[in-house]
């Protein structure tokens, strides 16, 4: 009599991805000085936006730090664990710089995203946002760190109320404000045909998700989609920086 065998089904291979996408600041139209920051990659793994908090002085400065910080994570370290690495090492930097020019305590927010093994892993602290579009439908991926958005949680203030508030710019965490930074972190399976959206809080303060579905929608490219945001805003008025990152996710060639 043979012994039976177990045999446990392998999952299917993940198709091979090839990423592309564009990056793009602008001062708005405001503002004379631009804080924000994007980083992006042209292998296409790695992307951020930083956000200056240009209300404690030196956003520009913090928003450097955290993108030169990130371009050295390589693909050859783990996705989440590598990102959180370097956005603490950026965090050690901007409060050393604050003690060292005698300035008080300054930061920025940010949204870093990472590919590896068809996964978009992504970290961010404070209202930096990633946004995933798949088949037409666009799905907010993060959780904005702001004190409107923990009244909303608490069930204080309805979450179509959140943007009116006078306390909508108030972020409850950032990068180099405190001794000590607290991120959150997600990882999300892509699939050909998705686009991964990254952005400031200047593209959300004038563009609503329905606004930015339509755009991202009609895009046919990240450059072209980049300029569409980015123009509506500024023909919005734009009262604060306004950057945005977008990433086209397809089968590899």
């Amino acid at each position: 009599m043979t012994v039976p065998t177990t045999k446990i089904p392998q999952p299917p291979p993940r198709a091979a991805l090839h990423v592309t996408g564009a990056g793009l600041t602008h001062a708005g139209c405001v503002r004379s000085d631009n804080e924000d920051a994007v980083l992006t990659d042209p292998s296409g793994v790695l992307w951020a936006v930083a956000d200056g908090m240009g209300g404690y002085g030196h956003g520009d400065v913090a928003s450097d730090i955290i993108t030169r910080t990130l371009s050295e994570v390589t693909d050859t370290m783990m996705a989440t664990p590598a990102l959180r690495s370097g956005l603490e090492a950026a965090n050690a930097e901007i409060q050393a710089n604050a003690k060292s020019n005698g300035v008080p305590p300054f930061g920025a927010t940010v949204v870093a995203l990472m590919f590896q093994n068809g996964l978009a892993n992504i970290v961010w602290a404070g209202d930096c946002r990633a946004y995933l579009m798949r088949q037409r439908c666009l799905r907010l991926l993060t959780r904005d760190h702001t004190v409107v958005q923990g009244m909303v949680d608490q069930g204080l203030l309805r979450g179509e109320d959140s943007a009116r508030h006078p306390d909508a710019h108030i972020v409850t965490r950032a990068v180099g404000y405190e001794p000590e930074v607290e991120l959150d972190a997600l990882s999300v399976p892509v699939v050909p045909g998705d686009i991964v959206v990254l952005c400031s809080d200047g593209l959300t303060a004038c563009l609503g998700d329905h606004d930015i579905a339509d755009l991202v929608s009609a895009a046919n490219n990240p450059e072209a989609l980049c300029v569409d945001l980015i123009r509506s805003c500024l023909e919005r008025g734009a009262p604060d920086n306004v950057s945005v990152i977008s990433v086209f996710v397809q089968e590899a060639r």
